[in-house]
């Protein structure tokens, strides 16, 4: 079967300025989803499932998924505040989505085989794609046995503002140990400073493992977020301004034993448009990209 790429496209963009995941980049209007997308479809992908807003859903179809419709099977979930809660009543207050482990866990109806979770403004590269399609696609691979994009940190980082970041360690066989949110995350001359998952200030070496939301699952991971869920409402879904972040719910299963994740070291630089300021940088490299002839002038035709 081969894999359904995810992405994680219900982002408010506050930091932005704006809905981030419309705004074109590429010379005849490209998004940085659609590099993405024609990544995924060339490294084996079969399906697309968006995850967004109901409110943006025309405007998303209009802009975005329409162009696909003749080239790939597409599907879309939503992401709102009272979905898969259960019981749960949702604060008055909370304007906030639940996090990118609740974003995941909305489209569990949508897919039933290996998929790829991926932010719908994040520029990953082809290598990356290429390496999480062929290890979903392995036939002997284990319900609960995970993959994830690896990225050296100074790829990751954005030259106008701080970053969060999935820190990672590895054991000496390439799966993953730990994988703490950072936040705050900043070059500061020769240094890298941040706050770790206790708000503490630190700082973290720039050749460090990171992931960027490319994470590489099995189904079995839906039965598991709904479980980290619950448990995260209970205890956290009465502040207005928590998340569940798949970092969090990735580190708990690696540390109570139920899953293993390799990790995918790929040598790709990450870009995306964190911030307005961001976008200029993004053309350049997508121009600089195009000279290489790693992608074509336009990517779809109408």
């Amino acid at each position: 079967m081969k894999p359904t790429l995810l992405i994680l496209a219900a982002g408010m963009g506050s930091r932005y300025g704006g809905l981030k995941q419309i705004d074109p980049v590429g010379p005849n209007g490209e998004l940085i989803v659609d590099y993405s997308i024609y990544d995924a479809i060339k490294a084996g992908f079969g399906k697309i499932v968006f995850v967004i807003r109901r409110e943006s859903e025309e405007l998303f179809k209009e802009k975005i998924g329409t162009k696909y419709e003749k080239t790939i099977d597409i599907e879309y979930a939503h992401q709102e505040l009272d979905v898969c809660i259960g019981d749960f009543e949702v604060p008055a207050a909370r304007k906030k989505p639940w996090g990118t482990g609740h974003a995941i866990l909305v489209a569990k109806d949508a897919i039933d085989g290996p998929l790829a979770v991926i932010n719908a403004d994040d520029f990953y590269g082809q290598q990356a794609f290429k390496l999480i399609a062929g290890y979903l696609s392995e036939r002997d691979i284990s319900p609960n046995q995970y993959c994830m994009a690896g990225y050296d940190l100074e790829n990751t980082l954005s030259e106008h503002g701080s970053v969060c970041r999935g820190v990672c360690v590895l054991d000496e066989n390439g799966f993953l140990e730990t994988v703490t949110e950072h936040t705050d995350i900043k070059k500061n001359r020769e240094r890298i400073n941040a706050l770790d998952g206790n708000g503490r200030q630190c700082h973290i070496d720039q050749s460090s493992i990171v992931s960027m939301n490319l994470w590489g699952f099995m189904p079995s991971i839906f039965d598991h977020l709904q479980k980290q869920f619950d448990d995260f409402l209970k205890e956290k879904g009465q502040q207005e301004k928590s998340e569940l972040y798949i970092p969090a719910v990735v580190d708990a299963l690696v540390d109570n034993g139920t899953a293993t994740v390799k990790v995918l070291k790929t040598g790709d630089r990450w870009f995306g448009v964190t911030y307005i300021q961001d976008r200029e940088i993004v053309q350049s490299k997508i121009k600089s990209l195009l000279k290489k002839g790693l992608y074509p002038p336009k990517l779809w035709k109408d």
